[in-house]
């Protein structure tokens, strides 16, 4: 019938394995194939890996062990991940932002981490960001095929922020929130800069941070981190358009 044929897609050349066989299942159809105006691996999370879409992007993933006098970390990332995380730092609330990063970003990310608390907290956080940065860096290699720039606003109750990166080859960061008090919890509020800082300067990206309303500095800080979750998963997200280019006009990032 013409309303059935209407209401299906049929695969077609090198897409045609994500429209057929994959799909939300508000759009499967009688004959239990899928439908849909984009690949699946942009729609689903447990499908957002890289695609067979002739991308040629080696295995995204990094594991980065990095020990100074002050802290021994070790950090290892799947860009193409389900949001999965383990961490073991010794700062809860950093943990608890972390698993912001993994589970918006869909990154899947463990963190070990041994510093010295003893004194406070600062070494740790920034040099988690340093690892984490290089780790990114190793995981995108040439970065050919990604969409390169991401930003994303994020709300929680009263408050809102935006995030956005470029993973430009050039570290810098913009860095415009104002939390109502210094501490939350026993966490530092001033580490989250730092954290950040640590991050870009080793990831070779450009981030702009925002916080544009908030009251609770607790919503504030996870707005941020959710935000910057959601930005590198668009950022690093592959383009079947671009395929096997760097995305520059310079030829390399």
């Amino acid at each position: 019938m013409a309303g059935q044929a209407a209401d299906r897609l049929e695969p077609d050349g090198e897409y045609g394995d994500f429209y057929s066989r994959r799909g939300s299942g508000q759009n499967k159809s009688a004959d239990g194939l899928y439908f849909s105006p984009l690949p699946d691996y942009y729609l689903r999370p447990e499908l957002n890996r890289t695609p067979p879409l002739g991308l040629n992007m080696s295995d995204r993933t990094a594991t980065v062990t990095r020990n100074t006098l002050e802290t021994q970390i070790t950090v290892s990332v799947n860009l193409d991940g389900t949001g999965q995380s383990s961490f073991d730092t010794g700062i809860p609330f950093l943990e608890h932002m972390l698993e912001q990063i993994a589970r918006h970003g869909l990154v899947d990310l463990e963190i070990l981490a041994k510093g010295d608390l003893h004194i406070d907290d600062h070494h740790t956080v920034e040099d988690i960001g340093i690892t984490l940065g290089q780790a990114f860096a190793k995981a995108l290699g040439d970065k050919k095929g990604i969409q390169r720039y991401g930003h994303a606003y994020v709300p929680l109750d009263e408050a809102l922020s935006r995030v956005v990166i470029d993973f430009s080859g050039r570290p810098g960061i913009e860095y415009r929130v104002e939390y109502p008090r210094g501490m939350i919890g026993a966490f530092d509020v001033d580490l989250v800069h730092e954290f950040f800082q640590g991050f870009v300067n080793h990831a070779l990206a450009t981030l702009h941070i925002d916080n544009l309303h908030g009251k609770n500095a607790h919503h504030i800080a996870e707005t941020v981190f959710k935000a910057f979750g959601r930005a590198i998963r668009v950022a690093m997200t592959a383009d079947p358009r671009m395929a096997g280019v760097i995305p520059s006009t310079k030829g390399s990032l």
